[in-house]
């Protein structure tokens, strides 16, 4: 039986978030309803109310999400009622090309849940990111829930769901840092500081974060970045090649997503180096770089989608690796909230006060 919840949505392009009561269909095959713990507030989410992603309104916002399976659908075997589990916004198909070649972290046809909540007057809400967890239940593709250890808390384990585990990722799946490597981030807020952390855990011997924010530098700094360099005042080239001995980084994880900061993570790289663009750029935003730039300096250049995750493998491993005290994800928690604060924790992420704000159910 279909069931009404409390939710935050957002009506039109740039207009305030509201609470209201939205309708939560009973699973149907391959579906599952989760009843949300806590959900983190994700620049992605702000992207959507302002219309960066597509004009598909009324969205249900949130995707940055852990709660406990409450029900599911027909033929589903991943999950069952009572199940604690991070939600992630790539469901692997395991039919398409890529799955097929062993590839599933790369699934070209992940896939949400058919069915769509609504409004009280049947209007279909299209949740971001097929999620939609800004709500005290949502439903999702059973593929979307990743079962992990239930002794996390909400608050922690959900920001794997998205923010932390692409700057995680971005360092250790996509960028391949290892041990001895020197790595710069350009970009400290939630994904770049994660990145930092993923870093830190790879065991890069020299961490180089960069920002505007001294706040953000701090907050590196207690992440595990070796050096700080704030390129309000500095030139961030030129201090990452001079604290790697004239060479540049081997690794730099661009995490702003702006042709300014990705022109600066290529030529901060060494010879033959990699640079991770992580960051989510705009429609609208052109790079040029010269061409023989690109062929002589080698290397590799790379987009990082989710931090080229598999859920399934890295989940468990990361909040198993945070409950030893391993990881500290629980430094990414800047703030606890309720639904109705979501509008203000958007004003605070602007203004950089936040790594993360979460709203908790």
């Amino acid at each position: 039986m279909a069931q009404q919840v409390k939710a935050v949505i957002a009506r039109a392009k740039g207009a305030p978030v509201e609470v209201t009561t939205i309708v939560v269909p009973d699973p149907g095959p391959g579906e599952a309803v989760v009843r949300i713990q806590a959900c983190g507030v994700c620049h992605t989410d702000l992207h959507y109310r302002e219309g960066g992603i597509n004009d598909e309104f009324p969205f249900l916002l949130g995707h940055e999400a852990a709660g406990i399976v409450e029900s599911v659908g027909a033929g589903v075997t991943e999950v069952e009622p009572g199940d604690f589990v991070v939600l992630n916004w790539r469901a692997v198909c395991g039919q398409c090309r890529s799955c097929k070649r062993g590839r599933p972290q790369y699934c070209f046809n992940t896939h949400n849940a058919k069915q769509k909540m609504t409004l009280l007057d049947g209007t279909e809400l299209s949740p971001a990111l097929g999620i939609g967890a800004f709500a005290e239940k949502t439903l999702v593709a059973a593929g979307q829930c990743t079962k992990v250890d239930p002794a996390a808390e909400p608050a922690v384990a959900g920001l794997l769901g998205c923010g932390v585990m692409a700057g995680i990722g971005a360092a250790i799946n996509t960028g391949n840092v290892g041990r001895g490597d020197s790595v710069a981030v350009i970009g400290c807020g939630g994904v770049g500081g994660a990145a930092v952390l993923g870093s830190r855990l790879a065991g890069a011997a020299k961490i180089i974060a960069v920002d505007i924010d001294d706040r953000k530098l701090a907050t590196a700094q207690k992440l595990g970045a070796t050096h700080t360099v704030n390129s309000r005042t500095t030139d961030p080239v030129e201090a990452i090649r001079e604290l790697t001995d004239g060479n540049g980084a081997d690794v730099v994880v661009e995490a702003v997503g702006r042709p300014e900061t990705y022109q600066q993570a290529f030529y901060a790289r060494d010879l033959a180096g990699t640079v991770v663009l992580v960051g989510v750029p705009t429609p609208e935003m052109k790079l040029e770089l010269p061409l023989l730039d690109v062929f002589g300096r080698g290397g590799a250049l790379k987009s990082s989608w989710y931090g080229d995750c598999l859920p399934s493998r890295d989940f468990p491993m990361l909040i198993d690796l945070y409950l030893q005290g391993r990881l500290d994800l629980g430094a990414f928690v800047t703030e606890t909230i309720e639904l109705d604060a979501v509008e203000q924790a958007f004003t605070r992420m602007h203004e950089g006060d936040v790594l993360r704000s979460v709203v908790v159910l």
